[in-house]
């Protein structure tokens, strides 16, 4: 039952992501070809209302709803880490024509194919787990 709350999220997610077609492959590619502004857009105001909800926090100093305080830590700003997990990020994303977020809601919509794409993004989180104390953080 604490899960529930989880559950209902991720449903709401997925529901968005379908009519805001994230999900669409021709969203996508039409996004790496520069053809429409569509994608950036949503990714844009993601980006703009995670840092109003970051600011929010900080301000009003919230707390988890466990009652925990909600504290951030500096990112090592390093164009090399990020350049390199960007493109690999990037690349999968172009070449499977999905985010690993709404798989999810492609499996949901009976695009069964895609099930191969959160295969590969399980074992690709698992390979980095294996090897996460070996490579350069």
């Amino acid at each position: 039952m604490k899960f529930i709350k989880f559950l209902l999220i991720g449903m709401v997610f997925g529901f968005a992501a379908t009519k805001t077609e994230v999900i669409s492959w021709y969203r996508i590619h039409e996004m790496f070809r520069f053809e429409s502004f569509h994608m950036y857009g949503i990714i844009g105001s993601a980006v703009i209302l995670g840092i109003i909800f970051v600011a929010l926090i900080k301000k009003m100093q919230l707390k988890t709803i466990d009652g925990k305080e909600i504290t951030f830590q500096d990112k090592d700003l390093s164009f090399t880490r990020y350049f390199v997990g960007g493109s690999i990020f990037g690349l999968g994303w172009a070449m499977t024509g999905a985010c690993p977020g709404p798989t999810d809601a492609l499996i949901g919509s009976g695009y069964l194919i895609y099930l191969v794409v959160f295969l590969a993004a399980v074992f690709g989180t698992f390979v980095y787990g294996v090897l996460r104390t070996k490579l350069p953080h």
